[in-house]
This record gives C-alpha cells, structure tokens and sequence, in this order.
C-alpha cells in the first residue's frame, strides 16, 4: 500500500510502501517518552520504497539499553516524529503511524512489543503476537 505523510507544520512530507496488516504497537518506555504518549503506533516500510518529497529531518540517535543505536527523524520546527531506522544504510525505516494520511487504513494492530511495559490502566488491545521485549 502506497502511503504518504508529513510532520505536523508540513516542512517534511514523503511516501513509502507498507504493509498495511503489519502494524505494531510498542509499549517500551522510550517509544512512551518519546510520544508523550501511553505507547507508539508503527509500520515497516522498506528503505528502497522510501522517499523524502520535501524537508531534511533532525536526527536524533538513540542507544537502547542492548547497545543497539537507531536514528530517529523528526521536524526540527515542530517537532513531529517521522521515523527510527538503523544508522548507515538502513535496510527499513519505522513510520509512525499517527503521521501517515492513510492512518485508518492501516491495521489492525498485529503485533505488541514491550507489553511487559504496556501501562496497568490502559486497556488490552487484542493481537496475535505479543512479545515481552524486543522480539
């Protein structure tokens, strides 16, 4: 599925191709910070598929507790997520949902990672994969 998105002010656009079944929802604490949110809303999309169309994202790496870095790109004037992939040459970059027009397309949720995060008040999603960790 084609999909196109832009951070909030609209200084980053871009498109890519996903799977619209694989959407993932991570409940580890960083994907929480740094959402200001309960959890994250991801899809895949392959690196090959994916295109800016207007705007260069801040890059902010992060070192996840197993060592493992990941280059998140976001607006540098509003601030607005748009992906994590692998620093170098990144085989897939992560979108974030919430910032993709096609966001009701996609889903439902297929997969839940971190749920041993996943906050006590926030009620259950169902999903056929749950992971505890990082899978």
């Amino acid at each position: 599925m084609k999909v196109h998105g832009q951070c909030h002010c609209g200084a980053i656009t871009y498109e890519a191709e996903v799977d619209p079944a694989v959407v993932n929802m991570c409940h580890c604490l960083d994907c929480q910070t740094l959402s200001g949110s309960a959890f994250r809303l991801n899809v895949l999309a392959p690196a090959d598929t994916f295109r800016l169309r207007s705007g260069t994202p801040r890059q902010y790496i992060k070192t996840g507790t197993s060592g493992a870095k990941r280059v998140h790109g976001f607006c540098e004037i509003c601030g607005g997520p748009v992906y994590a992939t692998d620093p170098g040459s990144p085989k897939t970059y992560t979108l974030r949902v919430g910032a993709l027009a096609q966001r009701d397309a996609l889903g439902p949720v297929r997969r839940q990672t971190w749920i041993r995060r996943r906050l006590k008040w926030l009620p259950k999603v169902d999903s056929p994969v749950e992971c505890d960790m990082q899978p």
